[in-house]
């Protein structure tokens, strides 16, 4: 395959415009993956406290 026929299938074609968010997405995974095990290493040593956010907070505690 050359060159021409690669950017015609990537860049003028669903199937490759397709193909290159769906490369953007797995890479943009692999990079948050990496960057987030790092700062876990950097930041081991930091407990949770109780004012601390949380996705998973379970707010109806606080309407009772």
């Amino acid at each position: 395959m050359d060159f021409g026929a690669l950017y015609h299938f990537l860049f003028e074609t669903y199937a490759g415009l397709g193909c290159l968010v769906g490369i953007g997405i797995v890479a943009s995974l692999i990079a948050c993956v990496i960057m987030e095990r790092r700062t876990r290493k950097t930041f081991i040593d930091r407990e949770a406290d109780e004012d601390d956010w949380s996705f998973f907070d379970d707010d109806d505690e606080e309407g009772k």
